[in-house]
């Protein structure tokens, strides 16, 4: 009979999105291994989003921290930044042209995470690797228990896992709730070709559409396409008033939430292509934090999940990955001692930026938007 030897390493990522490759690439740049444990069967498992807005004071510095922003840089979408801000019935509240300024350029996500993925050693992340479970062995070790009922140890446990972290409870009891928003996605490709009145109503970057409790977010992708968000203040069961096996069926029911808006901005959804993705918005609450726990922690959405509307949940899980990778090189041997420094500016970090979230997703949906955004904006001219 052989023996087994379950698997150990040192440092273990839950999680192969942007926080966690991050990590492992600003530990890479410092000399030290990493293993990263994701639930996609491979890179190309699903689509990765749309765009992402990477700002100069937080995922432009982690991209620099993981000698990565020179690439990042040819990756942009030229004139991603342009803006375009209007109400229900079309009238335009708000116009910017892209400054060029390089202060917060859009990229596809999928091509950011591509970037990262090329950057790391042939084997670093483990695909098919769901996570099932994880529990505290002493110390500050770890066992992870994966789908396949397969377990290993660690001595560093990461949960870069998002969400519904199957980390997190090791160090909280928090849970996400509801935020009272829903969103629709849909995609217009070949937008100036097959498109052309929808290309022109989002413009060359951003477009908020606004009303009361509702709007059409939007932006052009860097193939020429559009990507679509129909949000509605609703109840969490309001997405489930519609079979999303059927588009047609999808498109009428998100459109009757817009009865009366301009027919461009409806066009958004009704001219659609492909299947329509739902989406519930979720956030932990403002200010989440733990104790300091011995060889586990967090990171991204695992850490502070927030609603989309300050468009810092990327650039933050790119930060927290790039500060925690440089803790752990300037405290060799210690992880306890770069767990305290990470954690110290993480918590301050991740509350103001929910915060600003939860006020910003406040201020969209008002009674009488767009004019909360307009005036956001001009307050910042």
């Amino acid at each position: 009979m052989t023996e087994t030897t379950t698997p150990h390493h040192p440092i273990a990522v839950v999680g192969a999105g942007l926080g966690g490759l991050a990590l492992a690439r600003v530990l890479h740049v410092h000399g030290i291994e990493a293993a990263l444990f994701d639930l996609d069967a491979s890179p190309d498992a699903r689509t990765q989003g749309g765009m992402l807005d990477i700002h100069e004071e937080s995922g432009q510095v982690a991209l620099r921290a993981a000698r990565l922003h020179e690439e990042f840089a040819a990756l942009v979408h030229p004139g991603g930044q342009a803006l375009r801000i209007l109400d229900q019935d079309a009238v335009v509240h708000r116009e910017e042209a892209d400054d060029g300024s390089g202060g917060r350029p859009e990229i596809d996500r999928g091509d950011l995470r591509g970037l990262l993925l090329r950057s790391l050693p042939e084997g670093t992340v483990r695909w098919g690797a769901k996570v099932t479970g994880a529990r505290a062995l002493g110390g500050e070790r770890h066992e992870v228990t994966l789908a396949d009922g397969s377990v290993f140890t660690t001595g560093l446990l990461v949960g870069a896992d998002g969400a519904w972290s199957r980390i997190r409870p090791l160090l909280s009891d928090a849970r996400p709730a509801y935020t009272g928003v829903s969103f629709v996605e849909a995609d217009l490709p070949e937008a100036d070709v097959r498109h052309p009145a929808s290309a022109k109503v989002v413009g060359g970057g951003i477009l908020f559409a606004l009303g009361a409790g509702r709007g059409f977010l939007a932006h052009r992708e860097n193939h020429g396409g559009l990507h679509v968000y129909a949000a509605v203040e609703a109840g969490e069961e309001w997405l489930d008033g519609v079979d999303f096996a059927d588009p047609e069926a999808v498109k009428a029911y998100v459109l009757a939430e817009f009865a009366g808006w301009d027919p461009s901005l409806r066009a958004l959804i009704a001219d659609a292509e492909g299947p329509l993705v739902p989406r519930r918005i979720h956030a932990l609450p403002v200010g989440h934090r733990w104790p300091r726990v011995p060889g586990v922690t967090l990171l991204g959405d695992a850490a502070h999940l927030m609603s989309p509307f300050a468009g810092e949940g990327a650039n933050l899980a790119l930060l927290d990955g790039a500060e925690l990778g440089l803790a752990l090189a300037e405290h060799p041997g210690d992880v306890e001692a770069a767990l305290t420094a990470y954690e110290e500016r993480l918590f301050p970090r991740g509350e103001a930026a929910a915060a600003d979230s939860a006020r910003s997703g406040a201020l969209l949906f008002r009674a009488d938007a767009p004019r909360g955004l307009v005036e956001m904006f001009a307050a910042h001219d």
